[in-house]
């Protein structure tokens, strides 16, 4: 393909951070071309994620408009706060549009790190070597969903857009 044409969002098995880390890239950039209306992202931490990458927050950015709903969803926010602040201040921006939420369970093991959408997923299986699964298999995506609904119900708010002081 042409440098003009993007590549299609890939399907099958992926292995290691830098084919994890391009796939996060190429998933929110196809979000922004595409117009996905929703999009959940999950994951423990979020740390090994580019969401500081001025690309990842430019797609991000794209993307954001009326109608559209990202959850995120993480066992605690603190990496994401120190670690990708250009993320940061456009979650303050788009805050009206994100739903950020706090897993109950303690344990990181227990928070799913996905990527889930109508059109694609994607999900890691084994987050500390990155090995996991890409595509557009439905039955795939629906049992992810359903995971995801799963921690999301019993989830709590959490990261708020912005913290009121006195």
């Amino acid at each position: 393909m042409n440098a003009e044409t993007p590549e299609p969002l890939p399907s099958g098995r992926f292995s290691g951070r830098i084919a994890f880390a391009q796939g996060v890239r190429d998933a929110l950039a196809c979000a922004a071309r595409e117009g996905w209306p929703e999009i959940v992202l999950s994951d423990a931490t979020f740390e090994d994620w580019p969401l500081r990458e001025r690309p990842v927050v430019e797609s991000l950015q794209a993307w954001s408009r009326a109608g559209r709903h990202m959850t995120l969803l993480a066992t605690r926010f603190d990496e994401v706060v120190r670690q990708q602040p250009r993320f940061v201040a456009w979650r303050q921006t788009w805050g009206h549009i994100i739903d950020c939420r706090v897993c109950r369970d303690a344990a990181d093991a227990d928070c799913p790190s996905a990527i889930w959408s109508r059109s694609w997923f994607m999900q890691r299986l084994d987050p500390l070597r990155s090995v996991g699964v890409w595509g557009f298999d439905p039955e795939r995506s629906v049992l992810l969903r359903q995971l995801l609904d799963e921690k999301i119900r019993d989830s709590t708010p959490g990261f708020p857009a912005t913290t009121l002081g006195l």
